[in-house]
């Protein structure tokens, strides 16, 4: 679904260039769920935006399905913003019209794409749990009843691909697991290829892969253990039931975590020692 690779993304303003992705690699098969997480001013948003059509990538390869984003025109990008890829902002006010009602809001986001369909935007409203709310005002609706028709919203045009931004930043956490719950149950049911970016391992321990991005790199992953069991809570944990792994890209090269070169004393050499139970990365001798 997804593919990208040593994807680049640059501003520039006056005389001054940001680079916020440098050279970053990820894949997302089709109906996955992957969390993307890190550090503020790490990229991942800038990723969920270059991913989103909002954002033109710079350089590198970014494709979504048969989708080429740096090679798209502008028609293109439209198209692919109204049928491809459904958007969840943390702020409620980009995703919704306060003066609509729920159903409203729904039935507006199909009117964009050009054909409203009443009856899937009910079933939408349902799968979230607003069927009492349906004709409210979202005045009249707390904060996580307002995340939760934006969801609704997201999926109106059929979308094979959702992204969230911090999409539980603004909820407590008895509705952040309400919403986690509706992404699940969503992917299941409907197979929507579903990322979300966030900074909390709490809300990314709920997913099967998470993807950490540091300095606009894919810097390791982690997998839910074969044997971890959903129902416990794991929060107590940085990782849950995860196991990091580093990424190794096609070229064969291993982005190792800051703090792993930082606690070995590795700077810009490494040596690889193989032995009988695998590989070894030690400082240089001069280094230790």
């Amino acid at each position: 679904m997804i593919e990208c690779e040593g994807l680049v993304k640059i501003f520039k303003s006056d005389d001054v260039e940001v680079v916020a992705l440098q050279g970053l690699n990820l894949k997302v098969e089709a109906g996955e769920m992957i969390a993307i997480i890190g550090n503020s001013g790490s990229g991942k948003s800038t990723l969920l935006n270059v991913l989103g059509g909002l954002d033109r990538p710079s350089a590198g390869k970014a494709t979504i399905g048969d989708w080429d984003l740096l090679q798209m025109d502008e028609k293109e990008r439209v198209a692919y913003k109204q049928h491809t890829v459904g958007f969840i902002w943390q702020n409620n006010s980009r995703n919704l019209l306060p003066y609509l009602t729920v159903l409203e809001n729904v039935e507006t986001a199909m009117m964009v794409a050009g054909k409203v369909d009443t009856a899937y935007a009910k079933q939408l409203i349902d799968w979230v749990g607003l069927s009492h709310r349906i004709g409210n005002k979202l005045v009249q609706l707390s904060g996580g009843e307002q995340q939760r028709t934006a969801i609704a919203i997201s999926l109106a045009n059929r979308p094979s691909l959702l992204l969230a931004d911090e999409p539980t930043g603004s909820v407590d956490a008895q509705t952040a697991d309400i919403i986690m719950g509706i992404f699940r149950k969503l992917n299941q049911e409907t197979g929507v290829t579903i990322v979300i970016v966030t900074h909390d391992m709490q809300l990314a321990g709920k997913v099967d892969r998470v993807v950490a991005i540091r300095d606009g790199m894919t810097s390791s992953e982690l997998l839910k253990r074969a044997d971890s069991d959903d129902s416990l809570d794991t929060r107590t944990d940085s990782f849950g039931e995860h196991e990091e792994y580093a990424v190794v890209d096609r070229f064969g090269r291993l982005q190792i975590p800051a703090e792993y070169r930082e606690s070995l004393g590795i700077t810009d050499k490494v040596k690889l020692i193989v032995d009988g139970t695998g590989l070894r990365l030690e400082p240089p001798s001069s280094e230790r």
